[in-house]
């Protein structure tokens, strides 16, 4: 592992699939049949609509296949060198992308619902990792162990995520209605607990006083510049946090389903006047303007419940991944901002912006 990582960090390791990898576009897949997909993301068809085969899998018959879903996968952020992956057969794995071989398995005594590696980090190549377990782990590449344990949650820890702003800044949110704010190098505690009421209902109830949600918290996302944090709760609300402070900025988004009892993955976008989020609704993605609160548009595509979204900031492109076992790439449509543009007399699918449009196509013999 120690040979892995030293490699990846000064940069002497360049297999051929890692420099194509990384001289193209990759992406990294999981799903809940255990299977692992690196994807070539290059349209070499040059057509509008095109359909990428994965290039590299960890498919069931590999030797060191998750035995259960798998829930997270992640680059190593500097490259595409080595990635790592989380199951629910609370198991970590940190893989050698060249090889497609476990370089460190770390074990866990319950499911693992989450992990995040700092996409900033110069000082500690720490994983953040949360399970079902109340207390967080944070496990270190370089020792092969896990090195700290966070406390102070009473419920399973649902979604875990490092600042991009600062490297030593750990969020996390769990099913105790509470959202906890941490700096690693500390022992003292969360620095901050973020409450939905901003203290005003300190005084008069006690079990309404530093929740974040009224119900369990299963999403977690940086606006790109760190300044803000959004979350998710399954009391349908979305909430914009001030990270520096934990003051809950109270922009309103109206109901945002959550059927999740997992962690929530959803996105925002990084480059773009506003800024969006992109959250899973059903079988749509739902965007919304982040400091207005706006339900701009709903886009759709898949067929049933969309599981996941991410986006990519360098080509300003959206990837949403559903139980349909597609996965559906989304790209601006900068010919048409929104129904103003409509011709009169025109038809139109929808009332909203279209700012983002499908520009996915699915052939017959994909799985």
């Amino acid at each position: 592992m120690l040979t892995l990582l030293a490699a990846r960090q000064c940069g002497c390791d360049e297999p051929q699939r890692v420099r194509r990898a990384e001289s193209t576009r990759s992406m990294l897949s999981g799903g809940a049949d255990r299977v692992i997909a690196i994807y070539d993301l290059e349209n070499a068809t040059k057509r509008q609509q095109y359909t990428c085969k994965a290039i590299s899998t960890v498919g069931k018959s590999h030797g060191h296949v998750h035995k259960y879903s798998v829930e997270t996968v992640q680059w190593y952020p500097y490259d595409t060198g080595m990635f790592t992956s989380s199951s629910f057969d609370k198991t970590l794995k940190i893989w050698d992308t060249n090889r497609l071989l476990p370089a460190e398995v770390f074990s866990f005594e319950e499911i693992v619902y989450c992990h995040h590696m700092s996409p900033v980090a110069t000082k500690h190549c720490l994983i953040a990792v949360g399970t079902k377990n109340p207390k967080v782990q944070l496990c270190d590449l370089k020792s092969g162990s896990c090195t700290h344990i966070l406390q102070g949650h009473r419920g399973e820890v649902l979604s875990v995520k490092w600042s991009p702003r600062h490297e030593h800044i750990l969020v996390t949110a769990s099913a105790d209605s509470k959202v906890r704010i941490w700096d690693v190098r500390k022992a003292s505690g969360s620095l901050i607990l973020l409450d939905q009421h901003n203290g005003e209902n300190a005084k008069s109830s006690s079990e309404a006083a530093n929740t974040a949600h009224n119900g369990h918290v299963n999403g977690l996302c940086f606006t790109s510049d760190g300044l803000h944090l959004l979350t998710i709760g399954t009391d349908d609300r979305m909430r914009l946090w001030n990270s520096s402070t934990g003051h809950n900025t109270l922009v309103n988004y109206g109901r945002v389903c959550n059927e999740s009892r997992k962690g929530l993955k959803f996105t925002v976008s990084s480059g773009c006047s506003p800024d969006f989020a992109f959250v899973p609704v059903n079988s749509c993605i739902a965007m919304y303007d982040i400091h207005s609160g706006q339900l701009l548009t709903e886009l759709r595509g898949h067929y049933t419940y969309v599981n996941c979204c991410t986006f990519q900031p360098d080509f300003q492109e959206l990837y949403s991944g559903g139980s349909d076992v597609n996965i559906l790439a989304w790209i601006p449509d900068l010919g048409r901002t929104g129904v103003e543009n409509e011709p009169k007399g025109s038809e139109s699918g929808t009332t909203q912006n279209l700012i983002f449009q499908d520009e996915w196509s699915s052939s017959d013999d994909e799985t």
